[in-house]
C-alpha cells in the first residue's frame, strides 16, 4: 500500500502495556505498519511499548485494531491508549533505541520452550545452528531468567557478554527474519558454549567442550552415572530413568528414598508408553511452557515406575524444553542408542533452591555428583519447573515457576504498593501495584540461610524491575515464620512503613477471590496442614462466609490433640493415637485391630506427653495423616503430605460408594466431627475390610461432610459460592469428589488454577486482603 496523499495524513501516539517486551512485539509493529502503509517508530520503554504512526485515518485506525487483535503467540496487552499528535512527515518506519521511564510498567515475558522452526533448526545439517544448544528466536528462548533491568535490551541481559556476529547481526536487522531483534539471538560462532566438568579431591577441570561434551555426557549417563545438567532457570541433577541402579543412587545420595522424581523426555510418544495421555494433558506438555504434568502411570504396579514414584498413581513428566535438552536425546550425538528418559529433578541440597552458579554447583553438589555439564549463560533469575495437573478438566498448578512466573494477576480495583510476604511452606511472595499482581516464582520452603537469601535477593531484584516501593506489608500472622520476621525487619529499617498481619486460611480463600475475580460474598473451605489460628491453635479445617472486606470463620473440624506439635506431621501415627483416644479412651490402646497392636507401648507416653503440652488442631491434613497411619498405608514420612499422597493412591484403587459418617454439629461455629467415622473405620479393620475401600470410603465421607456444612452455610448466609483452597485440594480425587456434589446441589465452585493451592497461593491472598484491612 503507498502511502496516502498530504491532505490525507494524520498522526497518533499509541502507548501499549503488558507483555510486550521479548515476545516479537517490535518486530510485529513494524510489519503491521507495512502492511497499512503507515510511517513512524516503535520503541520499548520502562512503561512498555511507544508507538508514533503517520497515515490516513481509516489505516490508523485499523493499524491500532490489529495490534491489538492479532497479538504475536507469547504478547498480551493490559491496557492501551492512542491519541492525535500533530503529522510531521515522517519518512519510513523505524525502530528507535529503548528509553527507560520513572515509572515501569510493562510486563516480563517467562522463559518459553524452544519453537518448532528453532528445533528444526538444530537438526538439519544444512542449517548453520545445526546442532547448536542455544538457539532461539523472537518465539521462544529465554526471557526471565536473563533479565536484570528494563526495558528488555540485550544489554540488559545476561546476553551482554555475547556480541553478535555479522551473520546473527543481520537476522536481527531484517524485518523479514524471525529473529528479528530477538535479543538472546546467538550461534555457535558468537554464543554461549557447553563444556563438560569434572570434579575430583584436586580441583574441577574440563574434560570436554561443545558437542563432544554433551557427547560424552550422554555416554556417561548410559553407563549409569548422575550428572549436573545447567538448564535455562537453573541445574537439573539427571540420570537414566531406566536404570534402576543410577535411580537408586540418586536417591541415596540426595537423601531422598520415597519422594517421587520429574521426568524428561524428547516427544509425546514416548511420554505415552509410560502413561495415559488426554488431549487436554498433551497440549499443555506441548505447549510453549512446558512444564512437568501429572500424568497417570499407564502400569501403576510397574517395578520401574514404583522407583520413580512409588506413592502414587502418577509420574511427573515433562518435554525437553531447551535446545541443550534435545541434544541429550539426539542420535546424531549418541554413539548407539539414543536415551529415552532421563530423570531430571531439581538440582539442590534438602529443600534449599535450585543452583544457579557453576563454581557453587560443582562446590555444593559435589557429594551427590561429580560431573557437570554447563555453560557461560548466566542465569539472572532462577525458576524451578512449574507442576500442573489436569483436575475437573481443567489445567491446575501446583508449582508455579518457569513459563508462568512473573506473569501478574489483574485485580479488579487498584491498589496501593504493597508485599505481601507469603508463608512458610511453599513460599512465594506478591507484589501489587496499582491493578497488577505480581507473583513471584516458587521460592520453597523458608527453612534455611540459603532460602532465606533467595528470598531476599528475588524480593529486592523483582521490586526493583516493578518500580515498586511498598507502602504497605502484608505478613502471616504466625509469629515464627521467617517470612513474618522479615516483615518486621523492614518495618524496623524503613518506621514509616505499615504492617498487617493476616490469618493464613482467609488468604487462602482470598487468592481464589481474587483469582476469579469474585464480586460477591462467598462460602470459603481451606483444607491444609497447619496455619495459625486467632484463638491461638492450629487450624486447617476451616469454612468462612464473606468477602474480602469481612470474612468470618463460621465452622471448622472439630479440634483433637497434635501430639508432639510439629513432630506428629512427621510421624503420623501420633495423629492416629490422637483420634483413637479421642473415640475410645482408655480403651484405645487394647482395640483388636493391627495399628493398636503395633503401637500399644507409645499410647501412653505419646498421650502424656501430650496432655504436658497441650496443642490442638483441627487440621484436615493432620486428620488424612491420621487416617493413613491408621489403615497401615503410611506411619512416618520422609516428605511433606506422604501419607495423605498413599491414601490417596489407595483410595483411586476402589470404586467403593462406602461413605464414612462425619457429625455436623450446630454452634455459634458449627463443628464437623470425625469421631464417627473413625468408629467404622476401626470395625471394618477388624472385619478385614481392604485398606483401599476404607480410604475411598474415608473421602467419600469427608466430600459428604463439605457438602452438609456448605448446605448449612447457604441456608444461613445466603450465599452459593463456594470457594475451595488449600493444600488438601491437590488431593485430584477428594477435590472432584467436592466440586461434583457441590454443582449437584446448586452451588457455584471455584478453586485456584493458576495459582497453586498450597500455601503457594497465601502471598495473593495476603496482597488482597491488606487492602481491606486496617494497618496497624
Amino acid at each position: 500500500m503507498q502511502p496516502h496523499g498530504k491532505k490525507m495524513i494524520k498522526a497518533a501516539r499509541i502507548q501499549i502495556a503488558g507483555m510486550v517486551q521479548g515476545v516479537g512485539f517490535r518486530p510485529f509493529v513494524h510489519r503491521l505498519s507495512q502492511r497499512f502503509g503507515l510511517t513512524g517508530s516503535v520503541r520499548n520503554t520502562s512503561a512498555g511499548v511507544e508507538i508514533t504512526a503517520e497515515g490516513s485515518p481509516s489505516a490508523l485506525t485499523a493499524f491500532y485494531s490489529g495490534l491489538r487483535n492479532e497479538l504475536p503467540p507469547l504478547a498480551r496487552i493490559f491496557r492501551s491508549s492512542m491519541r492525535t499528535i500533530p503529522a510531521r512527515g515522517r519518512r519510513g518506519f523505524r525502530i528507535l533505541e529503548s528509553i527507560r521511564t520513572q515509572t515501569p510498567a510493562t510486563l516480563i515475558s517467562p522463559d518459553i520452550g524452544i519453537c518448532p522452526a528453532c528445533l528444526k533448526e538444530i537438526f538439519d545439517p544444512r542449517n548453520r545452528r545445526y546442532l547448536y544448544p542455544f538457539t532461539n528466536c523472537t518465539d521462544c528462548g529465554p526471557r526471565f531468567s536473563i533479565i536484570a533491568a528494563l526495558p528488555y535490551d540485550r544489554s540488559r541481559t545476561t546476553m551482554r557478554a555475547f556480541r553478535m556476529c555479522p551473520a546473527c547481526r543481520r537476522e536481527y536487522g531484517d524485518i523479514k527474519n524471525r529473529r528479528y531483534h530477538a535479543q538472546p539471538n546467538a550461534c555457535g560462532d558468537c554464543g554461549p558454549q557447553v563444556e563438560l566438568l569434572v570434579r575430583r579431591a584436586a580441583g574441577t577441570r574440563t574434560i570436554a567442550r561443545g558437542n563432544n561434551a554433551v557427547s560424552r555426557t550422554i555416554k556417561l549417563l548410559k553407563q549409569g552415572r548422575l550428572v549436573a545438567i545447567k538448564g535455562v532457570g537453573g541445574f537439573h541433577i539427571g540420570c537414566n530413568a531406566f536404570d534402576r541402579s543410577a535411580v537408586t543412587t540418586l536417591r541415596r545420595n540426595k537423601h531422598r528414598p520415597a519422594k517421587p522424581f520429574a521426568l524428561m523426555v524428547a516427544d509425546i510418544r514416548q511420554a505415552e508408553k509410560l502413561c495415559r495421555i488426554s488431549p487436554l494433558e498433551r497440549r499443555i506438555l506441548t505447549g510453549p511452557e512446558r512444564p512437568i504434568v501429572l500424568l497417570n502411570k499407564r502400569s501403576p504396579d510397574d517395578k520401574l515406575c514404583a522407583l520413580l514414584a512409588p506413592d502414587n498413581n502418577y509420574l511427573g513428566i515433562m518435554l525437553a524444553y531447551a535446545p541443550l535438552h534435545y541434544l541429550l536425546f539426539a542420535p546424531e550425538l549418541s554413539a548407539q542408542r539414543p536415551l529415552e528418559c532421563l530423570v531430571m529433578t531439581s538440582a539442590n541440597i534438602a529443600d534449599e533452591p535450585i543452583e544457579i552458579d557453576n563454581q557453587q554447583a560443582c562446590r555444593r553438589l559435589g557429594k551427590i555428583c561429580d560431573t557437570f555439564l554447563v555453560h557461560d549463560r548466566p542465569i539472572y533469575n532462577r525458576s524451578d519447573d512449574s507442576i500442573v495437573q489436569v483436575m475437573d478438566d481443567k489445567p491446575v498448578i501446583l508449582r508455579r515457576g518457569r513459563g508462568y512466573s512473573p506473569f501478574p494477576f489483574v485485580l479488579d480495583y487498584p491498589s496501593r504498593e504493597i508485599f505481601a510476604c507469603g508463608a512458610e511452606l511453599k513460599n512465594t511472595f506478591c507484589l501489587a501495584k496499582n491493578r497488577l499482581a505480581f507473583l513471584s516464582q516458587y521460592i520453597g520452603d523458608l527453612s534455611s540461610l540459603e532460602t532465606l537469601r533467595f528470598y531476599t535477593e528475588s524480593f529486592k531484584r523483582l521490586s526493583g524491575l516493578f518500580s515498586i516501593r511498598p507502602k504497605l506489608v502484608a505478613h502471616d500472622m504466625h509469629p515464627d515464620y521467617l517470612s513474618t520476621r522479615f516483615a518486621l525487619q523492614l518495618r524496623q529499617k524503613h518506621p514509616a512503613l505499615k504492617t498487617v498481619a493476616i490469618q493464613h486460611h482467609q488468604a487462602h480463600v482470598a487468592s481464589v477471590i481474587a483469582e476469579h475475580r469474585i464480586g460477591a460474598a462467598v462460602i470459603g473451605v481451606c483444607f491444609d496442614g497447619t496455619g495459625y489460628g486467632t484463638d491461638g491453635r492450629i487450624w486447617g479445617g476451616e469454612f468462612f462466609c464473606g468477602t474480602l472486606k469481612k470474612m468470618e470463620r463460621t465452622a471448622h473440624l472439630e479440634y483433637v490433640a497434635m501430639p508432639g506439635g510439629d513432630q506428629a506431621a512427621r510421624e503420623p501415627f501420633r495423629m492416629a493415637i490422637s483420634y483413637l483416644h479421642r473415640c475410645f479412651g482408655e480403651n484405645s490402646r487394647t482395640l483388636d485391630i493391627p495399628f493398636a497392636k503395633k503401637f500399644r507401648h507409645l499410647f501412653e507416653p505419646i498421650l502424656a506427653a501430650g496432655r504436658m503440652h497441650p496443642i490442638l488442631t483441627s487440621s484436615a491434613g493432620r486428620l488424612f495423616d491420621a487416617v493413613s497411619a491408621l489403615i497401615g498405608a503410611c506411619e512416618t514420612i520422609s516428605y511433606e503430605a506422604q501419607a495423605a499422597v498413599r491414601l490417596q493412591r489407595l483410595a483411586e484403587r476402589s470404586s467403593t460408594a462406602k461413605a464414612y459418617p462425619f457429625a455436623v454439629f450446630p454452634a455459634e461455629d458449627a463443628i464437623i466431627s470425625a469421631l464417627p467415622a473413625f468408629r467404622e473405620m476401626v470395625e471394618d479393620i477388624r472385619c478385614g475390610i481392604k485398606p483401599a475401600v476404607i480410604a475411598a470410603g474415608f473421602h467419600n465421607g469427608l466430600a459428604r461432610a463439605v457438602l452438609e456444612t456448605c448446605k448449612r452455610l447457604r441456608t444461613a448466609a445466603r450465599c452459593r459460592r463456594v470457594c475451595l483452597s488449600g493444600g488438601v485440594f491437590q488431593n485430584r480425587l477428594f477435590l472432584e469428589k467436592v466440586i461434583f456434589l457441590l454443582k449437584k446441589n446448586d452451588f457455584l465452585v471455584y478453586y485456584n488454577e493458576l495459582v497453586p493451592t498450597n500455601d503457594g497461593a497465601i502471598a495473593l491472598g495476603q496482597a488482597v486482603l491488606a487492602k481491606n484491612s486496617i494497618a496497624r
